[in-house]
């Protein structure tokens, strides 16, 4: 933990913090957290943090009888997925890194392209439309179609080398389009409710709550259980697909006979209830990991930077989690507007990183608008200890 803010006149509770570098828009809004009368302890900023809506990204609040959507956010469910291969990273040369890596192009789409026909239902959550779930129920047609894409922004397919001397893969994405009309549709139910209720959290906060114990808390709950479920089934089902295309590939070119570990999953944004401090209490993870002693987990870099294999630490006084990644440093359209392009592809092709930045308006996933993920790593040692690092050897963006 680096730093504590806390003014008593002003907050209910205090901010832990482990980011050094937090800007000042996610300040203000963890201190909008630490007012709310329901935050539980206190609020702990991951140090990947930065500003997002309503909650920082990398931020980690408890809290009592309510939900928030909104600290919860939009990709319900996003996360992380990582396999370790049998293959040696001396067996895997550039031309079958090219290989690969076009084929995962033709077989997963990226973007806002969904696949051409719908999955089996049995590889939906609960292998059937659940009915009673308003949104869910809703969207099954069209996330039938998304199941095993990979979606934009900064979800990613990579292909690694671990310091173990092996190949990895690892692919971070979401619930797609599920989780935005979860999201949204009860975020405005609970921005009406709070309204009729006259609560005393400002609109400005963008923090509008849910009862645990209201039909609508209740029907919340159980769609964003529902998004977290779809979201893994999306990054198995990629997964399932790159693994067999490495196989395919690694076995005609090399004739070896490629094995898969079991794969590493890890969700960041989610709530659950959980124990903490001897009181159970409702866990919103907004851009954080569960790092509970013991637990593998994933955090990723950049475009072109190190990731992290992870075993968590199970620091109490961060709610037992870390962060989900680097973190931005820029935003989006402030790092199209500052950043050179060939400068960043130069950066990647010197170290013969396969990359996806092709125009200014891929710069707003450069490594130059993320946080220096070592940093971080070392801003957060006592709440992981690194079990493996992965070098990336091909990145495919959405």
């Amino acid at each position: 933990m680096k730093q504590i803010y806390y003014n008593k006149e002003q907050q209910k509770i205090p901010i832990k913090s482990w980011v050094t570098d937090i800007e000042s828009g996610a300040l203000d809004q963890a201190k909008n957290l630490s007012k709310i009368p329901f935050a539980f302890k206190h609020i702990a900023l991951m140090p990947d943090a930065h500003q997002g809506f309503g909650m920082p990204i990398g931020g980690v609040m408890a809290t009592k009888n309510v939900v928030i959507p909104n600290a919860v956010g939009v990709d319900i469910g996003c996360g992380m997925c990582s396999v370790k291969t049998s293959i040696k990273v001396e067996d895997f040369d550039i031309d079958t890194l090219k290989k690969i890596m076009g084929e995962i192009r033709k077989t997963i789409p990226v973007g806002f392209s969904h696949r051409q026909t719908s999955c089996e239902d049995k590889e939906m959550p609960l292998g059937a439309k659940p009915i009673y779930m308003k949104i869910v129920s809703e969207e099954w047609a069209s996330a039938s179609n998304q199941l095993g894409t990979l979606g934009g922004g900064n979800h990613f397919i990579e292909m690694q080398k671990g310091d173990d001397g092996f190949i990895w893969i690892m692919i971070h994405s979401g619930s797609r389009n599920l989780g935005h009309k979860v999201a949204s549709h009860y975020n405005n139910i609970a921005k009406e409710l709070n309204k009729k209720w006259a609560s005393s959290i400002p609109p400005s906060y963008d923090l509008a709550f849910l009862p645990l114990d209201s039909n609508e808390g209740k029907a919340y709950l159980e769609e964003m259980d529902y998004c977290v479920e779809f979201a893994l089934a999306n990054r198995q089902k990629m997964m399932d697909d790159i693994q067999n295309i490495i196989y395919s590939i690694m076995f005609d070119d090399k004739k070896i006979d490629v094995e898969y570990q079991p794969m590493i999953n890890i969700a960041h944004n989610y709530a659950v209830m959980e124990n903490h401090f001897g009181e159970n209490v409702m866990v919103h993870r907004k851009g954080a990991t569960k790092a509970t002693k013991g637990l593998k987990g994933i955090i990723p870099g950049s475009q072109g930077t190190c990731s992290y294999i992870v075993e968590g630490l199970g620091n109490k006084e961060s709610f037992q989690s870390c962060s989900h990644g680097a973190g931005r440093k820029m935003g989006r359209k402030d790092a199209q507007r500052r950043l050179n392009l060939e400068e960043e592809k130069t950066k990647l092709e010197e170290k013969g990183i396969i990359h996806s930045i092709r125009n200014v308006k891929d710069l707003d996933e450069a490594s130059g608008a993320y946080k220096d993920i070592d940093q971080v790593m070392v801003n957060q040692n006592d709440l992981v200890k690194i079990l493996v690092k992965l070098e990336p050897l091909g990145v495919i963006k959405g």
